[in-house]
This record gives C-alpha cells, sequence and structure tokens, in this order.
C-alpha cells in the first residue's frame, strides 16, 4: 500500500494567527478557512500542507515533533523568521549546533538547519 504525508497538523489557539505565520514562513498560502481549521499549502495540489486545529489547552512542554526548515541562507532566514514573530529557544541544544532553535508565536519549536542538498546532508 502506498501512502503520503497528507498535512500536518497543529493544534493551536489563534488559528489565523498561526496560519499566517507559517505561510508566511513558508511561501504558502492559505487554501482553505473556517472557523475550526485553516489549510495552507504551496497550492491545493501539492503535498503535503499543513491544517492548523483549534484546541483549549496551551502547549506544555517541549514538542515531541518539530519541523525542520532548510534554507539558503541560515543566517537571514533566522532574522526574517524572528522577523515574522518567532524567537530563539534553548532546548538544551550545544553552544556550537549547526542549527537554530526558534519557536513559532503559540511556543511550537522548530529548527533552522544549515543548507542541505539530501535529506542525508
Amino acid at each position: 500500500m502506498a501512502v503520503r504525508m497528507y498535512h500536518l497538523a497543529v493544534d493551536c489557539h489563534d488559528l489565523p494567527a498561526q496560519a499566517r505565520f507559517w505561510a508566511q514562513v513558508l511561501d504558502w498560502r492559505i487554501l482553505f478557512e473556517a472557523e475550526n481549521e485553516i489549510v495552507i499549502g504551496a497550492d491545493e495540489h501539492a503535498l503535503p500542507g499543513m491544517c492548523f486545529l483549534p484546541v483549549p489547552e496551551r502547549k506544555s512542554g517541549k514538542n515531541r515533533l518539530h519541523i525542520d526548515l532548510t534554507p539558503d541562507d541560515q543566517d537571514a532566514e533566522v532574522a526574517r523568521i524572528v522577523g515574522l514573530g518567532a524567537r530563539r529557544v534553548d532546548v538544551g541544544q550545544d553552544e556550537d549546533a549547526t542549527w537554530v532553535v526558534l519557536a513559532d508565536p503559540e511556543g511550537n519549536e522548530f529548527c533552522v538547519l544549515r543548507p542541505k542538498a539530501t535529506l542525508i546532508d
């Protein structure tokens, strides 16, 4: 049986703000918006997308799953994403780590890696 990743589901409080933040980070667009669900993606046919869903509770603890981004220019991309509302966070990474850990406006950690060419680079 073949399977593909469809959505990364993100629980959050402020769906429109989270969807706008991630759409700007990834240069995607909002594809569907309802009161209880917002979907973003490169376009409606490009998998995967991200689906933002409401939850009443706040995030607690470090994420068990996170997004890794690989830019052309790590320093420039970190500065751009921080300008969109992310913040740097310490999750125990070494000082000489080749990645930068950020948190989105609701505290979900993600990493901005150095430029990579392949999945095993």
